[in-house]
């Protein structure tokens, strides 16, 4: 444990004289009133995807596709989008910034050094981009608190780590709040070792139900929140409530349309969502040039209606861009809810 503290307190040296010339300001300014979050001083509710192109046959995201992929976010009437590296490519981020959606970056612990928590280089990352107009917010982590193995066997070290990369954010760019995307529910340890956490993300599948989280939450911590992975796929694993084994659309759909609207019914507590994913990808399970059915991830035993995450099948579009029934859901869920 001495080992990895003595690399982080290091880091994290370098990453505050880093920030100490760092320059400040935005003209896309994100701030809270009480729970309520606000762009420009306006309410803001995100609804969101989460974004990881990966193209058949490889495992790496590729964003070649991405005027194509912003069409169709816009016409499902997404604003925000969720990665879950950061994108180090003006360009790219020009063409989200002109499509009228925000992003929501995140980075890795380790990460061999790129723009990751470990080597400090996060912040070069966010004093670069901070006032592009694109960026909403920074998200450190995914799902962490599953894995203390990552972390010596003590989840207490990831804690120290992603408090201190919030400190540092905040040094560098007051403008937009630091968030992280935690499985399920933080608990008090969470909580209380992480007091720099502005807006806790929660990846979170109970069902097609999620609505004893927002409650939970209310009583638990006075800080914003929203739901940076939910949804369904659309695989059964198994024959279900009335929904065949096999692909299955419309159990996906079905199950996206009920959690939708628990999310918003509960926008006094909650923010908003990042419905997890914009397409299907095929890289997670198996063959990468095929799709195929199983796949595992820690917390989604509530998967509807199988308890089971088929990890190749999450898109509200297949890998080819076809629109699956869950695309009209979202689209006709979110132009209501303007």
């Amino acid at each position: 444990m001495f080992r990895l503290m003595h690399l982080i307190q290091v880091s994290f040296f370098l990453v505050f004289a880093l920030a100490a010339c760092s320059d400040n300001g935005s003209k896309n300014s994100v701030s809270f009133s009480g729970r309520q979050l606000l762009v420009n001083s306006h309410p803001y509710i995100i609804k969101g995807i989460c974004y990881h192109p990966v193209p058949k046959g490889t495992n790496h995201r590729s964003f070649k596709n991405l005027p194509a992929d912003l069409a169709l976010m816009k016409e499902a009437g997404i604003n925000t989008i969720r990665v879950y590296s950061p994108l180090d490519d003006r360009a790219v981020l020009d063409q989200i910034h002109h499509a009228g959606i925000r992003l929501i970056v995140g980075f890795g612990y380790n990460q061999n050094g790129y723009f990751d928590i470990l080597s400090g280089s996060f912040a070069e990352y966010i004093k670069t981009y901070k006032n592009h107009p694109a960026i909403f917010f920074w998200e450190f982590g995914n799902e962490y608190n599953y894995h203390p193995e990552w972390f010596e066997g003590d989840i207490r070290n990831w804690y120290l780590a992603l408090d201190k990369a919030a400190q540092i954010t905040h040094s560098i760019d007051p403008d937009h709040p630091v968030s992280t995307a935690h499985g399920e529910l933080p608990d008090s340890l969470a909580l209380a070792m992480c007091p720099e956490i502005d807006i806790w993300g929660m990846n979170v599948y109970r069902w097609d139900n999620p609505a004893e989280i927002f409650r939970e939450w209310e009583k638990r911590s006075e800080k914003p929140m929203y739901l940076s992975e939910a949804g369904a796929d659309s695989y059964m694993t198994v024959s279900a409530k009335g929904y065949k084994q096999g692909v299955n659309e419309m159990a996906q759909a079905d199950a996206t349309q009920n959690i939708l609207q628990i999310i918003f019914q509960n926008k006094r507590i909650c923010s908003g969502t990042t419905l997890f994913a914009f397409s299907d990808e095929w890289w997670k399970a198996g063959n990468n040039e095929t799709q195929d059915a199983g796949g595992w991830a820690p917390g989604t035993s509530g998967v509807p209606y199988d308890g089971a995450a088929n990890e190749e099948f999450w898109g509200i579009v297949d890998i080819d861009r076809n629109k699956k029934i869950v695309f009209e859901t979202v689209r006709d869920f979110f132009k209501r809810n303007q």
